[in-house]
């Protein structure tokens, strides 16, 4: 590992790259919570701890990096991975980005454990737009027990996300029996009555993100709040879909509504965590 600040680690966890934010006071290992970024602005963990750093949190916040993105980049530039949209939308991009996201968990999960002073208790998850879809996929796994997800402009129907990711192609989608079936495994809507627990779960919504991400937030709130009274929706004015400015590679200053997003996000985790 390498520390290029004081208050940063950087690393890889069983391959996946990773920015780690310490908690301000350790007194022992401590709460560990992972994130996945953006696959827009902020799009690599380096970017999306410093959009969203949750100071605040008593605990290790790592950013986890996803798949052709920040240090697993090809020549530095998020080119492939958009062409892989350009090659199929569904198969090649959306699904194999956030199952390979979800696949390395585990195993990334394990070696940050080993690398870093954190305890063994359930560990708790963010994720961002594309990131949130991760967080879900670990989420209805019931492979690792979960403490509390956080889910900020998350992609619920990968089916919804489709259409704003044509323009990377070029032509409408075309739809196959298998793109159907793979977008149908990722609606987490449909899939939330399924789910083996509902943990704590914290979902912001930017007024003026997407409609349709907007409505499939709202509907994925609806399911689980018939499961738990701990589920909470938190609309936020002003907010886009992005947390960052372009191109939203490396570190840039917060901006206005990505410090509302983190000052909820801070909030929520820092009462669970020292509940």
């Amino acid at each position: 590992m390498s520390a290029p600040h004081p208050k940063t680690i950087t690393g890889t966890a069983a391959g996946v790259p990773f920015t780690a934010l310490p908690p301000t006071a350790t007194s022992g290992p401590t709460p560990l919570i992972v994130t996945w970024h953006m696959l827009d602005a902020p799009r690599t963990d380096a970017a999306f701890a410093a959009a969203l750093p949750m100071a605040g949190v008593p605990a290790w916040r790592v950013h986890l990096g996803m798949p052709m993105c920040g240090a697993r980049m090809v020549d530095g530039r998020p080119d492939a991975a958009f062409e892989l949209a350009r090659e199929d939308a569904v198969t090649a991009f959306l699904a194999a980005f956030t199952h390979q996201a979800a696949t390395e968990f585990p195993a990334a999960l394990a070696a940050l454990r080993d690398q870093l002073p954190v305890d063994h208790q359930p560990v708790s998850l963010l994720g961002a737009s594309l990131g949130g879809a991760v967080a879900l996929q670990v989420l209805a796994a019931s492979e690792i027990p979960i403490r509390a997800v956080a889910l900020v402009n998350p992609a619920v129907r990968i089916r919804s996300v489709v259409p704003l990711v044509e323009g990377l192609a070029g032509h409408p989608y075309r739809w196959t029996a298998e793109s159907h079936r793979i977008a149908d495994d990722l609606d987490f809507v449909a899939r939330a009555a399924d789910l083996a627990e509902v943990p704590p779960l914290l979902l912001v919504s930017g007024e003026r993100d997407h409609p349709a991400l907007r409505a499939d937030a709202a509907a994925l709130v609806e399911v689980l709040r018939r499961r738990s009274d701990q589920v909470q929706l938190v609309d936020v004015p002003n907010l886009a879909h992005p947390l960052a400015d372009e191109p939203g590679l490396q570190p840039a200053p917060q901006l206005p509504a990505a410090k509302a997003v983190d000052d909820i996000a801070t909030d929520w985790f820092r009462r669970l965590l020292t509940s």
